[in-house]
């Protein structure tokens, strides 16, 4: 099926494409080629439910069709359950349909592969054993979540596919009445829901919540259900009456109004009687009316007339035109009492309050189509202020879950996931943001951009400046102001002052810090080098020539060691200088001797075949007993003892071979020798006390620490410690009991 796929869809000519103000490109016969492209791939496919594809998506285009979709809406429905039958979804489906189709089913499916994972993950707990898997329900329910907000923050159109996608699963269960599972009835009732409800669609919001809440718990549904048919002939001829009076008398004032009876949710009814712990009996809006009127001043004309002519329950009424819900509800509710005493209760609204209140989001369908009608009550006088008030919905739902949405029954809202750990904020151009709880501006800025974040000044938050260490909160928008060049102040790594939460943007501010240093390294390094090279009038050497023949790499890596002290320049001045001339061996006798001559010379050190001439240790080695040594005759300053396979040796040999001299340490093994310098290099993971703890194992091992010399850079430290040895083979040991402390990658003689 899928290589007939993938020729379907390469054969598909391009389509002629009108780009529309909701966001997609209308076509034309979108809809048809949409179904004619994706029937052959779902004809005998099924869902995880069991319910065919192909019937699953002609019924979501219907229920869209319904609420207001526009064809290629529609259309997009079948592209979503197309892409997990093709090769290369994206790319068949952006040259059928073009890119704004293949994004839109690629981001849905992306989506419903989460959620699905989500759910399976929930029913595995439970077959294992798990009869309250909570734990795991939450954090479902919670990388569910976080999920859909960030799907639905870069293409909104998300929000009424999952919608409408969830409310036909739940119709198809229905019909069937197959077995649902426990996750997706509970993930309807608990997410789905909440979003509706949040968005305002609450055509698309109490459905879901009735066959949710008759899956979960079905017998409270029938209890509730039988109590509403029992008396469901005489209470819809009181409210038909009721109704046509009203319509009448309004009628008659000239109020031009459209009453009708409103249908009862089995669901909301069971949230009243908990809530407010009431009989069925007196849950008033079992008969309830509502009343369209042209404009809002008709509105309260209306609810005069009403309460002129009924008994209204004063603690019952709620202006939701003059203070509208979070979610940019609007309504007048009132409860009255008619003739005989029975409460009825009332809604007042205008035609578009009716419009959003049924139809939430879907009334405009797009934020893109918004203009200046807004959403949710707020005024949008530009595409972008039309997509940051659904955004911000988006973000009030997740608060919502957060701590429990006020639709939820006391059940469900202990259910409900734990959000707290996160927030989302907006970048100016309506763009999602994901930061931690306690986030700032300056986490914000390193988020978006690490160059943002090193140059970051100031910060706006809703249009008003704020210090760079305010904590961030849902749903606001943060715009940073910056310099042109510059870095980040150290301030901000000190947690008390409050500037990050992110552990990856102090890392940043870390690794800038860190990159100054060793640009400072190399800084010093370099000019030591240059000066070097000014003294020996080498000047015209290539640095990078000159590190090759020291065995660099570069010259940044010998910057680099210069600048920590760890090489010697004298090791630069040997090779800047040429060669000597072998001296003669009559030149040999004119070097300084004791005037008695002993069998152990300077140091202990016996010259084989000379009698105790004047003998130095080497620095650039620090040979010590019973290290195997050579001597190497030099100018004026006697014999140099280096160690035998000290690298400076080597290369004083290729240049002047003969001046070599045969030496041997002068004390006899087991006597004393006195102690000689030796120099340690270790280098270990940064952390407090650890000088200290290298320190006490030097003490406590009897050797005298007479030099120290540390480094740390990016949390490695790297230590030089000259210690004075008796013998060098005891250091062996002493280097090993070094290596075994807490952090130490190595510690061996330099």
């Amino acid at each position: 099926m899928k290589s007939n796929t993938a020729e379907q869809g390469s054969l598909t000519p391009p389509p002629v494409i009108a780009i529309t103000a909701q966001g997609l490109p209308e076509q034309a016969g979108a809809l048809a080629r949409a179904r004619a492209f994706a029937e052959p791939l779902l004809t005998s496919e099924t869902l995880d439910t069991g319910e065919n594809i192909l019937a699953h998506a002609d019924a979501v285009a219907a229920i869209l069709k319904r609420i207001g979709g526009s064809e290629a809406m529609q259309a997009a429905c079948y592209l979503v359950y197309a892409c997990d039958h093709l090769n290369k979804p994206q790319e068949v489906i952006t040259k059928a349909f073009g890119a704004s189709f293949a994004n839109l089913a690629m981001e849905t499916t992306k989506l419903v592969r989460v959620q699905r994972m989500a759910r399976l993950a929930q029913a595995s707990a439970v077959h294992a054993g798990n009869n309250a898997p909570m734990a795991q329900t939450a954090a479902a329910q919670t990388e569910s979540v976080r999920k859909m907000l960030l799907a639905f923050s870069r293409d909104l159109r998300v929000v009424m596919l999952r919608l409408t996608s969830r409310l036909q699963t739940l119709r198809f269960f229905a019909a069937t009445k197959l077995p649902v599972p426990a996750g997706l009835a509970k993930e309807s009732l608990q997410v789905f829901a909440p979003l509706a409800n949040r968005l305002g669609i609450w055509e698309i919001k109490w459905e879901l919540e009735d066959l949710s809440f008759r899956f979960l718990e079905p017998d409270t549904y029938r209890q509730v259900a039988v109590l509403l048919d029992e008396k469901r002939a005489e209470r819809e001829a009181s409210v038909e009456a009721l109704r046509q009076h009203l319509a009448d008398d309004l009628a008659a004032q000239g109020i031009t109004a459209m009453v009708q009876g409103r249908p009862k949710h089995i669901y909301s009814i069971v949230k009243k009687m908990r809530g407010k712990s009431l009989a069925f009996d007196h849950v008033y809006d079992v008969r309830a009316l509502r009343i369209v009127v042209p404009t809002v001043p008709d509105c309260y004309a209306a609810l005069a007339w009403v309460h002129s002519h009924f008994a209204p329950i004063s603690e019952e009424f709620d202006d939701y035109i003059a203070r509208p819900k979070a979610n940019g509800y609007q309504s007048l509710h009132t409860v009255v009492r008619d003739a005989g005493g029975k409460p009825i209760e009332v809604q007042l609204r205008t035609q578009a309050m009716h419009d959003h209140a049924e139809h939430g989001v879907a009334a405009h369908w797009a934020y893109k189509e918004a203009g200046t009608k807004g959403y949710s009550g707020v005024s949008a006088s530009s595409e972008y202020d039309a997509k940051i008030a659904v955004l911000r919905q988006l973000l009030a739902w997740e608060r919502d879950l957060s701590g429990g949405d006020e639709s939820a029954p006391g059940a469900a809202a202990q259910d409900a996931p734990v959000l707290d750990d996160r927030i989302y904020v907006l970048t100016p151009d309506a763009a999602v943001v994901e930061l931690p709880k306690g986030a700032t501006a300056v986490d914000f800025a390193y988020s978006v951009h690490t160059s943002l974040g090193h140059r970051c000044r100031g910060a706006r938050v809703d249009g008003q400046m704020v210090p760079l260490h305010t904590p961030l909160k849902n749903g606001q928008t943060v715009e940073v102001t910056t310099v042109k060049e510059g870095g980040p102040s150290r301030d901000w790594l000190n947690p008390e002052l409050g500037f990050l939460a992110s552990h990856r943007a102090r890392a940043k501010v870390r690794a800038w810090f860190n990159v100054q240093a060793m640009g400072e390294t190399l800084s010093k390094g370099r000019e030591a080098v240059e000066k070097l090279l000014q003294r020996e009038g080498k000047t015209a050497i290539k640095l990078d020539d000159l590190a090759s023949q020291l065995g660099f790499n570069s010259a940044d890596d010998l910057f680099e060691v210069v600048g920590k002290d760890e090489f010697s320049l004298r090791n630069i001045e040997i090779v800047l200088r040429p060669p000597e001339p072998a001296p003669d061996h009559d030149e040999v006798p004119q070097l300084k001797k004791p005037s008695t001559a002993r069998p152990g010379g300077k140091g202990g050190v016996l010259v084989v075949g000379v009698d105790s001439l004047m003998t130095q240790l080497a620095n650039c080695c620090k040979p010590a007993p019973p290290d195997l040594i050579t001597g190497f005759v030099t100018r004026g300053k006697g014999v140099a003892v280096h160690r035998s396979d000290c690298s400076n040796l080597r290369n004083m040999i290729l240049r002047s071979g003969d001046r070599c001299i045969d030496v041997a340490w002068g004390s006899e093994p087991g006597k004393d020798r006195g102690v000689y310098p030796v120099d340690v290099a270790i280098e270990a993971h940064d952390r407090q006390g650890l000088l200290r703890d290298i320190s006490e194992v030097f003490a406590k091992e009897k050797m005298n620490v007479i030099g120290v010399q540390t480094q740390s850079i990016k949390g490695t430290a790297w230590m030089t410690f000259t210690v004075e040895v008796s013998e060098s083979g005891r250091l062996a040991k002493v280097l090993g009991i070094v290596g075994e402390l807490a952090g130490v990658r190595s510690a061996r003689r330099r």
